[in-house]
């Protein structure tokens, strides 16, 4: 029997659509789930149900669609109910954390720096990109051959603290010398970035490495090339509450690890996991480390945004 749980915190819902929303994450775990055995039975060291929530997805049901053959997978492998709850926002999550609310959270490089400065935290695991880092593009006749030839010109970023569309373009132009202050006219388009680049609003467009597939996508006509890339970054990492007993951070740390490849099949098994992470050899990673995500932290100062 399927008995993992999505919760909303401080929130309420009402018994039919929690009876509608577990039969609707069983029947995609059921389909989309690999067989796996049961390895061990952690809930004498560990929290059960133990608790997680995700910082990118906000309501139920989004998060029922991305989790649910991966929580059917953790339960199966640690013998743990995974009871997952939906965020808002990441100050929600830090909050959550901070006052043990919750045991784990799926969060983001940047997401994880600023936990760190107000909770006790661990890593679990990481997600592990290859291809996970930031660009510059320009159109393929642009003038401009370095970042440094964009002084005076017109920048657009992504959404304001998004690491990749944001925090590490802004180092990149730093570290090429650039006042991003002074030096440049940067536009935050969001979702609109594309656009901007396409329509010729702005002279370069700063984002994650895959988004030149979306500008091809909007002009398969029209040639880009890579003005600049940055080295990969750090991996999303599930992180787990400090106050978690020693004996079961270690038995998920090691219990996951010897089911990794079962785990990362049910996490991409659902279409927006499976887009967000399976390209380029992504894979579970377990030995990072909190250092690892120094760079994350020097990015900020740089762009000069406080965590």
């Amino acid at each position: 029997m399927y008995k993992t749980r999505i919760n909303k915190i401080y929130g309420y819902k009402t018994q039919a659509y929690k009876t509608a929303l577990s039969l609707a994450i069983a029947g995609a775990a059921t389909l989309a789930t690999p067989y796996v055995f049961a390895n061990n039975d952690l809930s004498n060291v560990c929290p059960n149900p133990i608790r997680m929530a995700d910082t990118g997805i906000e309501g139920m049901g989004p998060l029922a669609e991305a989790f649910g053959p991966f929580a059917e997978a953790f339960e199966t492998t640690t013998g743990l109910e995974l009871e997952m709850f939906s965020l808002s926002n990441r100050t929600a999550a830090g909050t959550a954390l901070q006052y043990d609310d919750v045991d784990l959270v799926f969060a983001g490089p940047s997401e994880f720096v600023l936990f760190d400065r107000e909770s006790d935290i661990e890593i679990l695991f990481a997600i592990e990109r290859p291809h996970y880092g930031s660009s510059f593009f320009v159109p393929a006749d642009s003038e401009f051959q370095t970042l440094a030839d964009l002084e005076g010109q017109r920048v657009a970023l992504k959404d304001v603290g998004s690491t990749s569309g944001h925090i590490f373009p802004s180092q990149m132009l730093v570290d090429a010398g650039l006042d991003i202050q002074r030096d440049l006219e940067i536009v935050m388009a969001g979702d609109a970035r594309i656009a901007a680049l396409v329509n010729g609003d702005v002279d370069a467009m700063g984002g994650g490495n895959r988004d030149i597939d979306e500008i091809k996508a909007m002009d398969p006509d029209g040639e880009y090339r890579v003005l600049a890339t940055s080295d990969v970054l750090p991996g999303d990492p599930v992180v787990m509450r400090g106050s978690l007993e020693d004996a079961c951070k270690t038995a998920l740390r090691e219990t996951l690890r010897a089911n990794a490849d079962t785990l990362w099949n049910a996490l991409v098994a659902t279409d927006r996991n499976e887009d967000k992470f399976l390209n380029r050899d992504s894979s579970l990673g377990f030995d990072r480390t909190n250092e690892d995500y120094d760079v994350v932290r020097r990015a900020y100062e740089a762009a000069g945004i406080p965590l």
